[in-house]
């Protein structure tokens, strides 16, 4: 152990000797590393400054083509107001309008609200068309109708006029009102003034106890 100790001892003093090659390698240290620096803050400086890959241009209109989708958003709301000034909303999980000729958007993930003379109602549906022209929304598939005071209905198919507050069935429907429930194969209904009209094979059933008494003279 003593001789292996010594002879690593005599290592250490020949690195460490003037000129060795421990010196050596500090002084090209001392030379490197100062350029080194200094080359990467000139990269830290003047990066910003290089080009990256954004390009700015100016389009003339004349000259750029028409795409397919004239316009499409992701969460879309649109509101309006019927004659007597009650507002409405429409709102989409996305909404794509295909031509500016039209005043028609396609929407997904569609709710609609109103207000009714005896408080608020929503109708939801998976897809339909917006006319914010005419305030219309045509629906060809299933739609729901709540109101606040316990009126029901699901409907396949309907046109939805906003300003009249009217409601036309394409097909079957399937209704429940504070009374009772309903179904017809067509329905007409004014939601506003609670009227409705069942077209083909109608159905109506009335709860006891839920029907109005009449007043006592």
């Amino acid at each position: 152990m003593t001789i292996q100790a010594e002879q690593m001892r005599s290592r250490r003093r020949h690195k460490a000797a003037p000129g060795g090659r421990h010196d050596r390698t500090v002084r090209m240290l001392a030379v490197v590393l100062p350029g080194l620096i200094g080359a990467l803050l000139a990269v830290m400086v003047l990066s910003p400054l290089a080009p990256r890959g954004e390009i700015s241009f100016l389009l003339d209109r004349t000259k750029v083509a028409v795409v397919q989708d004239r316009l499409k958003v992701v969460s879309a709301m649109y509101r309006g107001a019927d004659n007597k000034g009650r507002t409405f909303s429409v709102t989409a999980g996305n909404a794509v309008q295909h031509s500016a000729a039209q005043d028609v958007v396609q929407l997904k993930d569609v709710t609609a609200r109103v207000m009714l003379k005896n408080g608020p109602a929503i109708l939801t549906t998976q897809q339909g068309a917006y006319d914010f022209g005419r305030q219309f929304i045509t629906v060809p598939g299933v739609v729901n109708f709540e109101s606040s005071d316990g009126y029901r209905m699901i409907t396949d198919g309907a046109s939805i006029d906003l300003t009249k507050r009217q409601l036309v069935s394409d097909g079957h429907v399937d209704g429940r009102l504070p009374t009772g429930t309903f179904s017809a194969d067509r329905i007409v209904a004014n939601l506003d003034d609670r009227v409705v009209t069942l077209e083909g094979h109608a159905h109506m059933r009335m709860d006891q106890g839920k029907l109005p008494l009449p007043a006592k003279p």
